[in-house]
C-alpha cells in the first residue's frame, strides 16, 4: 500500500506559476500510474493530468494542456505538477493519485486506488 503526501500550494496572482509535489512511500513507486486530479468547491473532482510508470506517456485534460505538465523522478519516488499561466479558475484542491493497473488514459477518480490529502491552490485574478 503507498502513501501520498502533496505539498506545494498556495496563493498566487493569475499569470503566475507553481510545482506542486507528491511524495509516495510504502510502496514500489515505480509500479504505479500517477494522476493529478482537483477539486474546486461545490464541484466533482476533476482529471488533470496522468504519467506513465516509466514517465514517458503523459495525457491531460484539456483545460490544461499546454499550461500543465506532469513529471515523475523514481528515484526520488515522487511525482511533480508544473503549472504554467495560472488562471482564476484553476482555483482548487489539487489531489494526486496512484494505481497499479491502470494506464494513462484513466481519467475517472473512482478508478484510482490511492489518493493523498491533497494540497490547496489558490489564483486571484
Amino acid at each position: 500500500q503507498v502513501q501520498l503526501v502533496e505539498s506545494g500550494g498556495g496563493l498566487l496572482q493569475a499569470g503566475g506559476s507553481l510545482r506542486l509535489s507528491c511524495a509516495a512511500s510504502g510502496g514500489t513507486f515505480s509500479g504505479y500510474v500517477m494522476a493529478w486530479f482537483r477539486q474546486a468547491p461545490g464541484k466533482e473532482r476533476e482529471f488533470v493530468g496522468t504519467i506513465s510508470r516509466s514517465g514517458v506517456w503523459t495525457n491531460y485534460a484539456d483545460s490544461v494542456k499546454g499550461r500543465f505538465t506532469v513529471s515523475r523522478d523514481n528515484a526520488k519516488n515522487t511525482v511533480y505538477l508544473q503549472m504554467n499561466n495560472l488562471k482564476p479558475e484553476d482555483t482548487a484542491v489539487y489531489y494526486c493519485a496512484a494505481d497499479r493497473s491502470r494506464g494513462v488514459d484513466t481519467t475517472r477518480a473512482r478508478d484510482y486506488e490511492y489518493w493523498g490529502q491533497g494540497t490547496q491552490v489558490t489564483v486571484s485574478s
